[in-house]
């Protein structure tokens, strides 16, 4: 099961792809944080700004 939510007042997207405990750390990209549980397996991404992407190119990242 995916979850997605978004925040239209904060501009910000969320992807979990499991819910369970975990926590955000940094990626390539200022505007993506990769969600990892415990073990470092990912278990979603989040998007801030996600108003001001539709102006610049697509958006590529690598998520570990």
């Amino acid at each position: 099961m995916v979850s997605v939510y978004f925040d239209p007042e904060g501009d910000f997207l969320e992807v979990l792809f499991e819910k369970k405990e975990g926590y955000f750390r940094e990626t390539d990209s200022d505007a993506v944080m990769e969600k990892v549980d415990m073990q470092g397996n990912i278990i979603g991404f989040s998007i801030l700004k996600v108003s001001a992407l539709k102006a610049r190119q697509p958006l590529q990242v690598c998520l570990n």
